[in-house]
């Protein structure tokens, strides 16, 4: 029975009151995302919980805080790696991020729930609650605010399409028109398009622009002996 039962009572219902916490702050946090409907919904933030706060209670018992520590850095770690694992992409959009950290938050309150650190993982509970809940009319209202183009960070891209034979004068004067601008180039790039045409492209290492300074750009080139097309374009960066 001793081999079976190798803990006192005391060492059990230390392990009990850790992972009871840890269930019920786990479930806090994951109310909030199961009523979203994100991806890591209750059962998810319970288990991280659960799974965190067992690794460090068991690291206590069996080394002491020095291999605590030590089960904590190998959580942030592996918690790091499930993460990953919610962040999608769709095109230029990527969705997941807050919900990978709320799940990376939410095996640091199970840390601290088997570290016997139960006001450590109430208080950070309830400022995962705040950021996920009450910042969020504050995310919105930013969002709603404009900006003007030279404001934004973004990668911005000229281009214009001419017949094979003028690349050679396209690409002189598409330097020309951007360096009369002050906006300097990474690089320019050449793309075919069909048989008689190529697309020469132009990327900036601004990462600001006037939206005016480029327009007087484009008008230049779209005067370019057979120039089919011109304008420019702006990536927002990520």
């Amino acid at each position: 029975m001793d081999a079976l039962l190798p803990y006192d009572f005391d060492t059990f219902l230390d392990t009990a009151t850790s992972l009871g916490l840890a269930l019920l702050l786990g479930a806090i946090i994951g109310a909030e995302r199961q009523y979203r409907e994100r991806i890591a919904n209750l059962r998810t933030n319970v288990l991280v919980a659960l799974g965190a706060a067992q690794f460090v209670d068991m690291g206590v018992q069996l080394g002491g805080a020095d291999v605590a520590m030590r089960v904590v850095a190998n959580i942030v770690t592996g918690v790091g790696f499930l993460g990953a694992g919610l962040i999608m992409k769709e095109g230029a959009n990527i969705r997941g991020l807050n919900t990978a950290a709320t799940v990376w938050c939410s095996a640091a309150v199970g840390a601290c729930a088997g570290a016997n650190l139960p006001v450590q993982a109430v208080l950070l509970t309830v400022f995962v609650l705040i950021c996920n809940t009450a910042l969020r009319p504050v995310v919105n209202a930013i969002n709603r605010i404009p900006v003007r183009d030279q404001a934004i960070e973004a990668h911005y891209d000229v281009f214009v399409t001419v017949p094979a034979t003028a690349v050679a004068a396209a690409r002189e004067a598409i330097l020309r028109a951007l360096a009369e601008a002050q906006y300097p180039i990474s690089h320019v790039d050449a793309a075919p398009q069909g048989n008689e045409a190529v697309e020469l492209v132009a990327h900036l290492i601004s990462t600001s622009v006037y939206a005016a300074d480029l327009d007087a750009v484009v008008a230049t080139l779209r005067r370019l002996p057979g120039a089919r097309d011109a304008g420019w374009t702006r990536n927002s960066a990520h």
